[in-house]
């Protein structure tokens, strides 16, 4: 079905960045105006596709470790693995790929570049951080064509194996998709094991030993660092300090705010063909955009980000957060898409991106994920222990949860 670009607000239109917190905005107008076929998919896509390794990132154990530690200390400890990712993959001839404010990184490789380099590069960043870190990341790692736009990688194979390192690659692990090990010259000399298949990555390895690749990693370019330089700058001093509390509660009362914050996940999509799923999800992306625009007005409350399937933002009263959390999910219900919402408060950094846009790190961020998008089922709102004491909520009944090692209370609505 067409979707007019009278559907939504004129305010999403008004911004004159091309890119709109991650969001591809004028190539969604060029599939809005057009008659929204394969053919029309395919033709717009044509400029966008690339192909070459998709390598992505994820810290391991952060659930835990943000229950004992401080936010800066989380964000001193996931900075450290993310600049060794950065300065090997510039090395390797690679480009970072979004903005790094969390504890994923990612990285793109053109398709010249030989599997074997980027296997032993891959090993050499993962002694890198286990003599250096006080953190393990899991590696994963795709070779095939992708979609870019508006500084992101899209496309069914970019979302699984981003959702496959996310979720089932351990800390100190290499996986790697069949695609890259069939790249493989015969005698390359890596052990690797097989792990299973997926539908959209067919069979997985994981990469158990093998040659290190030394490179010349020194560089000042940074890697996509969401922070200001002030900000970075003392984020580094205190790398050099971890466990200081004076330091600690110095940049904690410099940085952070105390927030309510509601993540929002909607489902996503299928369609008759990959090409016309990706327009139609980013279409579902731009419409959540828009749902927010409009129900932030008056609510004091502030859009922190849309990208993808998710929408994050803040308040200071968690009443106008519940109250714009009901509103979301009632007209996201009125339109056929389903949606979950995590709530919880407490500090939260919130920073300007140098291209535009906002993101946010902080414990509430991560506990409003774990209850929507771990725990949570389609429909349902998930308050907090500490957002539900402050509201007058009979209707909501208690849950508890279990994930990544850390007991969760909730309450479901």
């Amino acid at each position: 079905m067409v979707t007019p670009i009278a559907r939504y607000a004129p305010a999403l239109f008004d911004l004159a960045q091309d890119i709109v917190g991650g969001l591809p905005l004028r190539l969604l107008e060029q599939w809005w105006a057009s008659e929204q076929t394969e053919a029309d998919a395919l033709r717009l896509l044509a400029a966008c596709r690339v192909t070459g390794y998709n390598v992505v990132s994820d810290a391991a154990g952060l659930t835990r470790l943000t229950a004992e530690r401080g936010l800066m200390e989380i964000l001193a400890i996931i900075d450290q693995p993310k600049a060794i990712v950065h300065d090997h993959g510039l090395a390797l001839g690679g480009e970072s790929v979004g903005i790094w404010a969390a504890d994923n990184t990612q990285m793109f490789y053109p398709a010249a570049l030989a599997p074997e380099r980027l296997l032993a590069s891959l090993l050499a960043v993962q002694d890198q951080v286990a003599r250096r870190c006080a953190i393990k990341i899991g590696l994963a790692a795709h070779f095939g064509e992708f979609y870019g736009a508006g500084g992101g990688l899209y496309g069914d194979a970019s979302d699984a194996i981003e959702a496959f390192a996310e979720d089932h690659v351990a800390g100190g692990e290499i996986v790697v998709s069949q695609a890259v090990v069939a790249r493989l010259p015969p005698a390359h000399g890596f052990t690797l094991a097989p792990i299973g298949d997926t539908a959209a990555l067919e069979r997985l390895w994981r990469v158990v030993d093998g040659p290190r690749l030394s490179l010349e990693t020194a560089t000042t370019r940074r890697y996509p660092i969401p922070y200001s330089d002030a900000f970075y700058a003392d984020l580094v001093r205190f790398e050099g300090r971890l466990g200081d509390p004076e330091l600690a509660r110095e940049m904690t009362a410099k940085y952070t705010r105390h927030k309510v914050v509601v993540l929002i996940e909607r489902h996503a999509q299928d369609a008759e063909s990959q090409a016309i799923a990706l327009f139609t999800n980013l279409s579902l992306s731009a419409r959540m955009k828009d749902v927010g625009l409009r129900h932030l007005d008056g609510d004091h409350g502030a859009e922190v980000k849309v990208s993808g399937p998710l929408g994050i933002y803040t308040f200071d009263d968690p009443a106008r957060a519940l109250a714009f959390a009901r509103g979301f999910r009632g007209e996201l219900a009125d339109a056929g898409i389903d949606c979950r919402i995590g709530v919880d408060q407490g500090p939260v950094l919130v920073f300007d991106l140098a291209g535009g846009g906002k993101d946010i790190a902080g414990m509430p961020v991560n506990i409003a994920s774990k209850m929507a998008q771990d725990c949570g089922e389609w429909g349902k709102l998930y308050l907090s222990d500490r957002v539900h004491a402050g509201l007058e909520v009979p209707e909501f009944r208690e849950r508890r949860f279990t994930v990544s090692g850390l007991q969760l209370r909730a309450f479901e609505g």
